[in-house]
């Protein structure tokens, strides 16, 4: 992935911006298979649903709550994607501010 200048922070101003974070989120996850396969066993997902599910209502809220569920991954995303980690929960909030609490 492309690393962006982590002294400059990305922006989550609307769902847009935090939806292309939850998408980088998961292209990111997919780059990492054991991450990954802990995700379909938490979920219940199999690598096959992806493109169906991930047009669902809450999915991409949900790979978000698996980031800020997991230290490591989630500083590893943020370090390779060049934005502080709190913008994961940021765009959390974001894509469902009434229903999701730090």
């Amino acid at each position: 992935m492309h690393r962006r200048d982590s002294s400059k922070p990305a922006k989550i101003l609307d769902r847009e911006a935090a939806e292309a974070v939850a998408v980088a989120a998961l292209s990111f996850l997919v780059s990492r298979p054991e991450d990954l396969s802990r995700f379909f066993a938490l979920t219940g997902l199999a690598i096959d649903m992806i493109r169906q599910t991930a047009t669902e209502p809450g999915f991409l809220g949900g790979v978000l709550d698996f980031y800020l569920g997991d230290d490591r991954l989630l500083t590893d995303f943020a370090a390779d994607a060049g934005m502080p980690p709190e913008n994961v929960a940021v765009a959390r909030h974001m894509l469902d501010p009434h229903g999701w609490q730090a």
